[in-house]
């Protein structure tokens, strides 16, 4: 029926009831307790013989959301799916309790209940007495939608009070399967069994220096698995290595949210967060452990970043994340293999070393045979050597020159300004007696001891600068090496496989006794080359 046609019914006094209506409802609570479960029950109950129980109404089955809150319509798959319904003329009134189950955002609930009147579809919010159909409705609508807004509000408030409460009284709050600990009313106990594979990872990063992907390929060797039989992935190590409560630290405040109604959440910088020793949390690695092993992660990460590539860090050998598995698009990882001959550089696919033969096929590939096949492709380049280290140079001066420079001056020049604005936000905090003069001092020294190294590497930036006015000598000095190196008498030399390589992927029709791969430099070109193991022999030729 058109909603003016309704209207017009209305004023000249026929009630609502009285008009042939196809009439459906919605129902929603906010959590799936049984409690909760039941008054879904009886609203379902309640409204579907309301409905049919009207002799001029037309019964449509109704829609109900389960154990979902009602701040945000995204994930509420019913209540969406009755709002694509009613633009397709489903129904022409929805019931429904109140308007905190139809949104507690005013404006959702104002956006969707003038959607459905221009689908000439009314509502009717049965506690708080609203009928869209009638002509005041938008502006009770207004008051009531906003009444429920500022519930929300309210609400999200006492969880944050509650969480300094429950902080205060020793209860742990957070992640419920935390990996070396058992957790029963927000109580942490350790369990013996998963803390010894805390510790070893500790042990492996720490002392004996090992990387995270080295380190879970070690624990699932030593039959160590995750909860579900799983390798650790490195995600899951890299957070047992940053958690503070593993040393027996709470550490809260790491991030903010900005907009209760969207639960935008923005993270904060480490010295914004509020970190300190907790009795009530029992550290399963030593203080001193977990610190080294942070401080060796920092820098670790701060030095992948200004290298633009972790793999750049890590991996000091010239062939490390170049070599690609052209079935499963992962890099080869290096592996020694000792014999009584010597030491021998392999190379295998991740997954091959991640799960055996059963995670790839692919065969393993010798350094030795990459160096052959890298000699001939330097061999065909150097055809016309001058070109060749014309582009070398090139690559040379794009790495090392004054851009480089800039983008890091520019980067400490931000990294000042935002030490700037801590130290502001720490006097403020001062001023208001939110902190005491001695914790002020001491949060206070700790930012200038910050602003000082950054001063002091910007100076180095400076001398470095002066140092490469001579570019034009050094690049001479550089050709004649070259020219040395590309003579190729004394074999391959890693720096140039380095500079030049830009990845070798491994073909899928590779075999054990055939090796196909495709090579491709940084400079254009591609080759194909095949080792053929049964021969001793390869090729290697442009395409």
């Amino acid at each position: 029926m058109n909603i003016l046609k309704i209207r017009n019914e209305m004023r000249n006094g026929r009630s609502l009831y009285d008009l042939p209506l196809r009439v459906t409802f919605y129902a929603r609570v906010s959590t799936d307790r049984d409690e909760q479960r039941n008054s879904l029950e009886n609203q379902v109950q309640y409204y579907s013989e309301l409905i049919q129980s009207k002799a001029n109404w037309s019964f449509v089955p109704g829609y109900v959301d389960e154990g979902i809150s009602g701040t945000s319509t995204r994930k509420r798959d019913s209540f969406n799916r009755m709002i694509a319904d009613a633009k397709t003329g489903k129904f022409d009134f929805i019931i429904t309790k109140e308007i905190s189950r139809f949104s507690r955002s005013t404006l959702d609930s104002i956006k969707y209940t003038q959607e459905l009147l221009e689908h000439d579809v009314g509502v009717f919010f049965q506690n708080d007495n609203i009928n869209t159909l009638d002509s005041d409705s938008e502006f009770r609508l207004v008051v009531m939608a906003g009444v429920a807004q500022d519930e929300v509000r309210k609400l999200s408030e006492r969880l944050k009070f509650g969480f300094r409460q429950a902080i205060r009284n020793g209860h742990v709050l957070g992640n419920d399967k935390l990996w070396g600990y058992d957790k029963k009313d927000c109580i942490l106990t350790i369990n013996e069994k998963e803390a010894q594979v805390v510790r070893r990872i500790f042990d492996l990063y720490a002392n004996e220096r090992l990387g995270i992907r080295k380190i879970s390929q070690i624990l699932f060797e030593e039959g160590h698995c995750s909860r579900r039989g799983n390798a650790f992935n490195e995600v899951t190590i890299k957070h047992i290595l940053c958690n503070p409560k593993y040393k027996g630290w709470y550490c809260a405040n790491k991030s903010r949210t900005v907009d209760y109604r969207s639960k935008r959440k923005i993270f904060l910088d480490e010295g914004e967060w509020v970190l300190y020793q907790d009795p009530s949390i029992p550290a399963i690695v030593s203080e001193e452990l977990w610190n080294r092993a942070n401080t060796l992660y920092k820098s670790r990460r701060q030095h992948s970043i200004e290298h633009a590539s972790a793999a750049e860090y890590h991996n000091k050998y010239p062939y490390s994340g170049k070599i690609i598995c052209e079935e499963h698009g992962s890099s080869f990882h290096r592996k020694e293999l000792k014999s009584s001959k010597g030491v021998k550089e392999v190379w295998h696919c991740r997954e091959y070393c991640r799960k055996g033969t059963s995670g790839c096929s692919t065969p393993q590939l010798k350094s030795s045979e990459l160096d052959e096949i890298m000699a001939s492709v330097f061999q065909q380049l150097v055809k016309d050597k001058n070109t060749m280290i014309d582009s070398i140079l090139q690559v040379l001066k794009s790495v090392n020159g004054e851009q480089n420079d800039e983008k890091e001056k520019q980067a400490i020049q931000q990294k000042l300004f935002g030490i700037e604005a801590k130290k502001d936000r720490l006097l403020e905090l001062s001023l208001a007696d939110a902190i005491s003069v001695a914790e002020f001092k001491q949060r206070n020294d700790a930012l200038n001891g910050q602003i000082k190294e950054l001063q002091e590497r910007r100076k180095i930036i400076e001398s470095e600068k002066e140092k490469r006015q001579s570019t034009e000598l050094e690049m001479k000095k550089i050709r004649a090496v070259l020219e040395q190196e590309l003579s190729f008498k004394n074999g391959v030399n890693s720096s140039l496989v380095t500079t030049i390589l830009d990845k070798i992927i491994v073909k899928k029709e590779s075999t054990k006794e055939r090796v196909e791969l495709e090579i491709r430099l940084k400079l254009g070109a591609s080759y194909e080359a095949l080792i053929d193991r049964e021969k001793s022999s390869f090729c290697c030729k442009p395409f």
